[in-house]
């Protein structure tokens, strides 16, 4: 009896480990069906997994040996890639060829790996014209592969939420001409915590569009989640692009109870969530340690306490039911 227990532990190992090697090829085509992501069969699912920090500022993770890592060791199933727009050593209004460069790194090691990848315009301001002209070249290179989703606007600060869906109907009419059905992520006024007001005016004429939330659970308590779930009520799809457990500047100690009342609350709702970042930065919402190399392989002693947490999160929650 013991014997055949433990060949059936084996048999379920192996075919979740499979699962977890070919997650793009099992889960195919994402859409989203009322509020809810789904895969090519219909079936809701759960993107989970980290956000690469600034390529401004952290080039040096943006590397195809990273993203491997972050799958084998992170059990990611998601990767996003912050590319800067305006900040930073090398951003993407100053050098867009280096910027363009380090993003499909990321974006061609992720579908390398079959995992999903967000290519995100991290930004806390409109600039139409290389927003378009970055997702019109990103859409047509990359609209092809069901890994992509696209995120047009990271987190707007003061703008309007009139003047961010007008910026975002312009962005996704772009996308759009070359890619017709990927996912496209569009943010919301007050680094994405004002959600109330896309749900009261969402974007129309265009399928599998979902609404960024951006928590630090130090800091945003349960208003933002009760805000979050009147919005899923009225009908918007919700994605968590962004997230950790301490306070909203990035630093400062973790909220272990805070961020797990988070973690529930989006496991309950099958809300996909990223959390920041892979950086060597010298704050808490940094994963890696300066030690770390800059293509994985990193070992306890290189993650940070938010590092050893967030791979702790994954592993749990990023297994195939």
């Amino acid at each position: 009896m013991k014997i055949k227990s433990n060949i059936i532990g084996l048999l379920f190992l192996s075919i979740s480990t499979l699962s977890n090697a070919q997650f793009v090829k099992h889960h195919g085509q994402l859409k989203v069906e009322g509020t809810q992501l789904v895969d090519k069969n219909g079936t809701p699912i759960v993107l989970r997994g980290l956000s690469f920090g600034w390529h401004s500022f952290w080039p040096r993770f943006y590397n195809e040996g990273a993203v491997n890592w972050l799958k084998k060791d992170f059990n990611c199933n998601v990767v996003r890639a912050a590319m800067g727009v305006e900040v930073g050593d090398k951003p993407y209004k100053k050098d867009p060829v280096f910027s363009k460069e380090k993003i499909e790194s990321v974006v061609d090691g992720a579908i390398k790996a079959d995992i999903y990848v967000i290519i995100d315009w991290h930004s806390h301001n409109i600039n139409l014209k290389e927003a378009k002209e970055f997702f019109a070249e990103m859409s047509k290179k990359y609209g092809k592969y069901p890994n992509v989703i696209y995120e047009v606007y990271n987190e707007p600060d003061y703008e309007t939420w009139d003047e961010v869906k007008a910026y975002s109907e312009e962005v996704i009419k772009v996308i759009r001409a070359n890619d017709p059905d990927n996912i496209i992520l569009v943010g919301s006024p007050h680094w994405d915590q004002d959600i109330q007001l896309p749900a009261a005016n969402p974007i129309k004429g265009y399928d599998n569009l979902m609404y960024t939330m951006h928590f630090y659970a130090g800091t945003h308590e349960k208003w933002l989640r009760d805000r979050t779930d009147d919005a899923i009520k009225s009908g918007l799809p919700i994605f968590v692009s962004e997230s950790a457990g301490m306070g909203a500047s990035g630093d400062g100690p973790l909220n272990y109870t805070a961020w797990q009342e988070y973690i529930d609350w989006m496991e309950a709702k099958k809300i996909s969530w990223i959390t920041w970042s892979v950086s060597d930065k010298d704050e808490s919402c940094s994963i890696l340690k300066k030690s770390a190399k800059s293509e994985g392989n990193w070992k306890d002693e290189d993650l940070k306490e938010s590092g050893i947490k967030v791979r702790d999160y994954l592993r749990k929650y990023n297994i195939e039911k």
